[in-house]
């Protein structure tokens, strides 16, 4: 997908200030430092436009990006071991249950998992969460740059049967370094934007 414009729009922190012109959504989610900020900037080609950090727990609201004045990429709060108060971590489930929940423009969620590590409970949780929701969703394993070929292969696997996921079930292998898995992603985020809600 060709990008001419990428931009912050908002963060909020109500679903009732989320924006309200009817453009389709694209939302991601992940556990703490599994590296969103990195997917969004290398799909969209921008450096810095979501802020990057080695501190878990740095997106703390529900971030708007204005794609090319036709869609929203959606940067939910990371899931985790933020180091945050237990009632602000708590402030983020419910904003981020009520938003997967009720927000009729969305339209996929890509949900971020570590190449490196088999997923964890709190991503297990998340997923269960969608499902429940009935949000389309699209897994990405990132940081696949950082395994060999062979650890690639297994750790993938050992993803997809800790999931119990179908044999059809779509996990894409993602590099922000290399800029793998950024042409299959734009492929599956395009489809889901041209379907009806």
């Amino acid at each position: 997908m060709n990008i001419t414009s990428a931009t912050f729009l908002k963060s909020v922190m109500r679903i009732e200030e989320c924006p309200r012109d009817g453009r389709p959504e694209v939302a991601f989610v992940g556990r703490s430092n599994v590296g969103k900020s990195s997917l969004l900037n290398a799909l969209l080609n921008r450096k810095g436009l979501a802020k990057t950090s080695t501190t878990p727990g740095k997106t703390q609201m529900i971030n708007f990006f204005d794609i090319n004045r036709q869609f929203y990429f959606v940067d939910l709060p990371g899931y985790g071991y933020a180091n945050v108060p237990k009632g602000v971590k708590s402030e983020w489930s419910r904003v981020m249950m009520a938003y997967l929940q009720r927000r009729e423009t969305l339209k996929l969620v890509i949900q971020l998992l570590d190449a490196r590590h088999t997923p964890s409970e709190k991503d297990h949780e998340m997923l269960e969460l969608l499902r429940r929701a009935r949000v389309p969703v699209l897994l990405a394993a990132t940081k696949i740059d950082k395994l060999s070929r062979n650890e690639r292969t297994r750790n993938l696997k050992a993803i997809r049967a800790d999931l119990d996921l179908d044999d059809d079930a779509v996990i894409i292998p993602f590099s922000a370094v290399t800029a793998e898995g950024v042409k299959p992603l734009w492929q599956i985020i395009a489809s889901c934007l041209k379907s009806p809600t």
